[in-house]
Parts: C-alpha cells; sequence; structure tokens
C-alpha cells in the first residue's frame, strides 16, 4: 500500500513543465553593437557604409499562445537629409515556430510593403531541422520581394539600395534571439498539505512564539527572583556597608558643590574689563604722520625763499592816468 502511494506522490510532483516564447532583447542589442544610441533604446550600425539604426523591438502576445514582434529599422542618410524607415514583423506559435514574415519601407513618400510570407510545411525541405530550414527560406523570399519593388522605383542611392540586406540583418539576429523559457508547474499533493498543516506552529513561530513560551514566564520570574537574593546579602555583610555607598552618593553632590569657585572668578573678572576699557581710551590718541602729496616733477617740496617786492616807480603808478590825459587831448583837437 505505500509503494502505490509514492508513486502518486511523485507523479504529482513530477509535472511537465509550462514553457513560453520570449525574446531575449539584450542577446539582440548586444548583436547589433549594443544599445547604446536614443538613450538607450536603439542601436546603431553600418552596413555596405551606410548608417542604420535599429530599435528595441515590441512583443504583444497572440491569441493562440504565441508571439508578435515587431522592430523598427532606420537609414541614417545625414543632417540635411530625412531618414528611410523600414519595419520587420514576426509572428511565432506558441512553440517557437515562425509563422509568417512581412516588411515594409517607407522612402520620403514612397511606401514599399512586400508580401506576407508565410511558413508553411510546404516551405521546409530538410528533414532534420524544418523550422530552420522554414525561416531561412521565409527570409530569402521577403528580402528578394522587397528587392524587386525597391528596383522598379529607380532607386540609385546605395544606402537605399542596401537597406533590404539590413532588414534581413535584423530577421536573422532576431530569429536567433527568440527563445523558449520553462517555467516548471510545481504541484502541491495532499501529503503535502498535511505537512503544512502539521507545520504550522514552525511556520507561524511570529504569532505563536508568544503563546509556546508560554511556560518559560517561569524562569522570567526567576530573574526578578535573583534581586531579592541580593538584599538577602545586604544583612548577610553588616548594616553599616549599606551607609557607605549612600556617602559617596551625599558627597559626590558636595564635591559638585564646588561651583562656588566660579562666581569668585567672575568677581575679578570685572576689574579685568574695567582695566581693559581704561587701557582702550590710551590707544585711541596715535599720532598720524603728515602726508605730502605726490609731487611728479620731482621737484624739492621745500618752499622757496620770498623775494622782496621792488618799488613801483612813479611812472608805472600814474602811466595809466596819463594816457587818458593824452587820449582826451588828441580827440578835443581833432574836433576842432
Amino acid at each position: 500500500m505505500k509503494r502505490p502511494l509514492l508513486v502518486i506522490a511523485l507523479l504529482g510532483l513530477l509535472t511537465p513543465a509550462h514553457a513560453e516564447v520570449e525574446v531575449d532583447v539584450d542577446a539582440f542589442g548586444l548583436s547589433l553593437g549594443g544599445w547604446l544610441a536614443r538613450k538607450g533604446k536603439a542601436a546603431e550600425y553600418e552596413i555596405s557604409e551606410a548608417g542604420y539604426r535599429t530599435y528595441q523591438p515590441e512583443v504583444s502576445p497572440s491569441p493562440d499562445g504565441g508571439i508578435f514582434v515587431s522592430v523598427r529599422i532606420d537609414h541614417r542618410r545625414g543632417f540635411f537629409a530625412s531618414d528611410d524607415h523600414a519595419s520587420l514583423e514576426l509572428s511565432f506559435s506558441p512553440e517557437g515556430d515562425l509563422v509568417s514574415a512581412q516588411s515594409s519601407l517607407a522612402l520620403q513618400g514612397r511606401t514599399i510593403s512586400s508580401e506576407l510570407i508565410k511558413g508553411g510545411a510546404s516551405a521546409s525541405t530538410s528533414v532534420a531541422a524544418p523550422q530552420i530550414e522554414r525561416a531561412v527560406k521565409v527570409g530569402t523570399d521577403l528580402v528578394a520581394d522587397l528587392s524587386s519593388k525597391l528596383l522598379r522605383e529607380k532607386i540609385v542611392e546605395p544606402g537605399r539600395v542596401s537597406f533590404p540586406a539590413a532588414i534581413r540583418h535584423n530577421y536573422n539576429l532576431l530569429y536567433k534571439a527568440v527563445k523558449m523559457k520553462t517555467t516548471p508547474v510545481v504541484t502541491t499533493p495532499g501529503t503535502t498539505t498535511a505537512q503544512t498543516t502539521a507545520g504550522t506552529p514552525a511556520t507561524t513561530p511570529p504569532g505563536t512564539t508568544a503563546a509556546s513560551p508560554s511556560s518559560p514566564p517561569n524562569p522570567a520570574p526567576t530573574a526578578p527572583a535573583n534581586p531579592p537574593s541580593a538584599p538577602a546579602s545586604k544583612p548577610e555583610g553588616s548594616t553599616p556597608p549599606a551607609p557607605p555607598p549612600a556617602s559617596p552618593k551625599t558627597t559626590t553632590p558636595a564635591t559638585d558643590a564646588p561651583p562656588a569657585p566660579p562666581p569668585a572668578a567672575t568677581g575679578p573678572a570685572a576689574p579685568a574689563n574695567t582695566q581693559a576699557a581704561n587701557a582702550a581710551p590710551a590707544k585711541k590718541t596715535i599720532p598720524l604722520p603728515d602726508i605730502k602729496p605726490y609731487n611728479p616733477s620731482g621737484a624739492p617740496a621745500t618752499p622757496l625763499p620770498t623775494k622782496p617786492a621792488k618799488e613801483k616807480s612813479l611812472i608805472m603808478e600814474h602811466g595809466g592816468e596819463v594816457l587818458k590825459l593824452a587820449r582826451d587831448v588828441v580827440k578835443s583837437t581833432a574836433a576842432q
């Protein structure tokens, strides 16, 4: 009877794992050079001396349990020209197989879309790896369709001509980044539930610890029992030892009483301040040296001796009056 129960328990634990399809965005970015452009949201690289930019893929679940992946790819033409844009769309089944692929280009107002390439059973020719063979054929058909439609537009610019090759480059790297993620489903049989119920006291120690150690509270009172033993030791020693500890306590405040000297120190501090105040006015009277103005000529600044004023002659003193009389005489004669 025990063996069948063990077999049933093992079968319950060894349930099949559930697999999900996912895209390893980090691995896809590293294959393109790293998500270093556009604040870590895009990767820039060159193909045939033409610059391209790929943004992080957008992944959404499909109704059948698979995923739908879309990627935006830009052709960087330079500062004085608008970039070209392209989109790559891939659909995967729940088992990780490629279902369909489609791409479209936008070149300055002109739109070129490829046909929806489906990876059916007729597309595979290899028996060993039919899934990989289908993916290779889908990518080849996709790029061939885009290239043929692009040539009809008479495109001559090198970066635009190699745009389908850049799309195929992203197609190959994105296909490698798609992986199956296994998530094991753990089912607990009835025995485990019984164990959990039996182990509830162990699993719920936080709430029950206070209740389960109800017996240990007895040791807790034993701890306070020790203090009573201490007072018992005091009478054994003698009553006098008890006062000595009290006396140091009283003496400590007595020793703390010496704050009285500080007020005495504050008393003499006042005269010191008064002396400093008395000495301060004496320092105010400081003679300043006589500062002479700057003399750019370099002549001595010593005053020159004053020359005695010369006596004016009579002609210099009365010369003006004589001239006035002469003018009047000339005018009177001229008038006659």
